[in-house]
């Protein structure tokens, strides 16, 4: 019996939003990403084993990981 199995990350963008950047100080928009880790079987991704989120400044291009609570704080 032969397996093939691995991982892939796969990238979404979310919708951006306006914010204060942590950085610049700038209130500007912000790219939203998410980056989850999905394992693979035959090259079909089966489980999600993480996900994380990455917010970037468009003014300064500071990026920063974030928390899902924070991610859903942002997006509502």
């Amino acid at each position: 019996m032969f397996l093939l199995f691995g991982l892939k990350t796969l990238l979404r963008d979310l919708p951006g939003r306006m914010a204060t950047c942590q950085y610049c100080g700038r209130f500007i928009h912000h790219h939203l990403q998410e980056r989850a880790t999905k394992l693979t079987l035959f090259f079909i991704p089966v489980l999600t084993t993480s996900k994380k989120f990455d917010i970037t400044c468009t003014s300064c291009g500071q990026s920063s990981t974030i928390k899902s609570r924070q991610k859903n704080a942002l997006l509502s």
